[in-house]
């Protein structure tokens, strides 16, 4: 699964008029049964929710005063997520007359008060900020939002935001709706945050949610897929100036080429496009090509080789991303180590979604025609796989089966093309390459014949100057 956890706002999201339908309590159950989690995130005080939603409890996390308060309903802990206001701060808003409600950390008020409330501020030389949402004031430590107190759920729950859907309906959400890899809004939101949200549900307040629910069930969102564009992965530009990118969870790329510098620059350039987006990434390293790589923590080294189960410790924060140097594991226990770590993965993105992704170097050694690996290793619709080789045509068929975009960088890796199965010779032109190493051919599967690109890893200033059109994304392999 993608999306493993929603995230969602209470009032005027899954509450109207400050009220949950049995309708969309009967969507949240069905959720949950479907084996994924909810976090409500709102701006209300916990007591306050408590008085108005008894089946809070439903929820793995609630992120209450707009993110600066985390409770688990499991266990009845709360966690202040910022210093509480100071009290000479209250004490004068009450001396001004200034209505207020006072949480363990943030203070509320409500429109027109908010002039006041920034001259009070002001006056005592204080660092907060003044949240909207909609009628509602709310006076927070400078920093904190909805997003700051997702995170910190995230982080307690081992999950990545890229595999959360967040749905909104205020100003208050833009933040938790930005954090999230699939932002919604419900049809009743304030039309500037529809404008922000990757889409806005047909129906208003719960309803929406519950229809919002019912799609991620039915297909894991599967066919938004090519509008949720916001963290589409650059490989290149086409030579009429087009960037293309790429969805994050519906790729597999073999990357092909005679030099091993080309090929190491390539997916060095990808991982790090990836270290940007925060998306987590496990690399294979045979022969320690990648030590060094900033931003990752390196596991094993010549003389000593990794363990499965360090590798997978690491894994669970999906903070941290990983190099598996495999020098120290022998030739001959290879294939097996190999195999096991593979099946270690799948339980683990089984269970968080992440790694995202899993580079493999020197793909023809670490992943030979002769590797078997069980149907569980490489579940039918794996995704998030880049393999890098010199030598295509060694590769596994269990890895060809699932390529949807070849990366050739020269004349050599363009044999590549011959190995992808269930396509004939001739059945598409394939463009001369130079052997310039700012030239590559990209294919993508159901998107035409190879053309060229300017590939990701040489030519970057080009890359980040081009034009910031998109181009038709490569479709699941069945």
């Amino acid at each position: 699964m993608r999306y493993l956890a929603l995230a969602c706002d209470y009032d005027g999201t899954l509450a109207s008029d400050g009220q949950v339908s049995s309708r969309t309590l009967a969507a949240l159950q069905q959720f949950l049964a479907s084996g994924r989690k909810l976090i409500l995130v709102t701006g209300r005080e916990l007591e306050d929710l408590f008085s108005v939603f008894p089946h809070y409890t439903i929820f793995e996390r609630v992120v209450a005063e707009n993110g600066v308060l985390l409770y688990d309903p499991a266990t009845g802990e709360k966690k202040s997520l910022a210093s509480p206001t100071p009290a000479k701060f209250v004490a004068r808003l009450r001396e001004r007359g200034v209505p207020i409600s006072v949480g363990d950390v943030i203070v509320s008020t409500h429109h027109p008060h908010e002039t006041l409330v920034l001259d009070t501020i002001r006056d005592l030389g204080l660092e907060l900020q003044l949240i909207f949402n909609k009628g509602a004031v709310m006076i927070l430590p400078s920093g904190t939002s909805k997003a700051t107190g997702l995170a910190a759920a995230l982080k307690e729950m081992g999950l990545s935001p890229h595999n959360v859907a967040a749905v909104g309906d205020a100003e208050n959400d833009h933040a938790l709706l930005a954090l999230c890899e699939c932002s919604v809004a419900v049809a009743n939101a304030l039309p500037v945050l529809q404008e922000k949200a990757d889409f806005v549900t047909a129906a208003a307040n719960g309803t929406g949610v519950a229809e919002l629910i019912n799609e991620i069930i039915a297909s894991d969102l599967r066919d938004r897929d090519t509008g949720l564009t916001r963290h589409h992965l650059l490989l290149g530009t086409a030579t009429d100036g087009r960037q293309i990118r790429i969805s994050p969870f519906a790729s597999n790329i073999l990357v092909a080429g005679s030099s091993h510098d080309q090929r190491r620059n390539v997916a060095t350039s990808f991982i790090e496009n990836l270290c940007k987006q925060r998306y987590q990434y496990c690399l294979l390293d045979p022969g320690g090509a990648f030590e060094g790589v900033p931003d990752a923590i390196g596991l094993g080294r010549h003389k000593r080789a990794p363990t499965v189960d360090e590798i997978i410790r690491l894994l669970k924060d999906p903070a941290e991303n990983a190099i598996i140097n495999l020098s120290g594991v022998s030739v001959r226990q290879r294939t097996s180590f190999v195999q096991e770590l593979f099946a270690r993965l799948q339980q683990l993105r089984a269970r968080t979604g992440h790694p995202h992704w899993i580079v493999v170097d020197e793909a023809q050694d670490v992943l030979s025609r002769s590797w078997q690996p069980a149907p569980l290793d490489i579940p039918p619709q794996f995704e998030g796989m880049m393999c890098v080789t010199g030598n295509p045509a060694a590769v596994a068929r269990s890895i060809w089966s699932r390529v949807n975009i070849v990366l050739a960088l020269d004349p050599s890796g363009a044999a590549a093309f011959s190995q992808l199965p269930g396509l004939s010779q001739g059945m598409f032109e394939i463009p001369p390459i130079s052997t310039d190493a700012d030239e590559a051919i990209i294919w993508l599967r159901n998107g035409g014949a190879p053309f060229k690109i300017k590939q990701l890893g040489s030519g970057k200033d080009r890359i980040r100057n081009s034009p910031s059109s998109t181009a038709t994304m490569p479709q699941r392999v069945s």
